[in-house]
């Protein structure tokens, strides 16, 4: 059923002359119907954490290879060991959809690309990167001292 502001059924019922105290009795009741309840808090936001799944299927993790992954967010007090089981869950609830039955999640990566979130924010997990990104490596450092590589860098930049 269409929409129509108040103000406007108002005009409406002036142009076809509506007694006064009855156009502005309806428009008190229309006002009353079209507040919005007061009484309903919203449950404060949940606080979450994120946490980066990288996609390892050879167990390469140790050595020096270039890897993928995806960023995520979970509740604040789960655990991230159980990223996995949320995104099988969804997996497993898409599956079953018509949608899912035509072209069903195999693998992770296909889940974190092709589900729709609403089914990631039932299991309370929310993709942020649908697309892995590359996963870079870092010793933590910051030299003291400028290398010659970073003066050059300087230079040229």
């Amino acid at each position: 059923m269409p929409k129509i502001d108040v103000n406007k059924v108002a005009e409406i019922l002036k142009r076809n002359e509506v007694e006064p105290a009855l156009l502005r009795q309806i428009v008190e009741e229309m006002n009353l119907l079209v507040q919005p309840e007061v009484d309903e808090e919203k449950p404060p936001a949940l606080k979450k954490q994120f946490a980066i799944l990288i996609s390892d299927p050879d167990n390469r993790l140790p050595e020096g290879n270039d890897f993928v992954g995806w960023v995520l967010q979970i509740p604040e007090n789960e655990s991230v060991m159980s990223s996995t089981e949320r995104i099988h869950k969804a997996a497993y609830e898409f599956n079953t959809t018509k949608k899912g039955r035509l072209m069903p999640a195999k693998t992770i990566g296909e889940a974190l690309e092709h589900i729709p979130a609403k089914h990631f924010k039932e299991a309370n997990v929310w993709v942020k990167t649908k697309i892995p990104v590359l996963m870079l490596k870092t010793d933590n450092e910051i030299p003291l001292e400028a290398t010659d590589k970073d003066t050059r860098r300087r230079r040229l930049g």
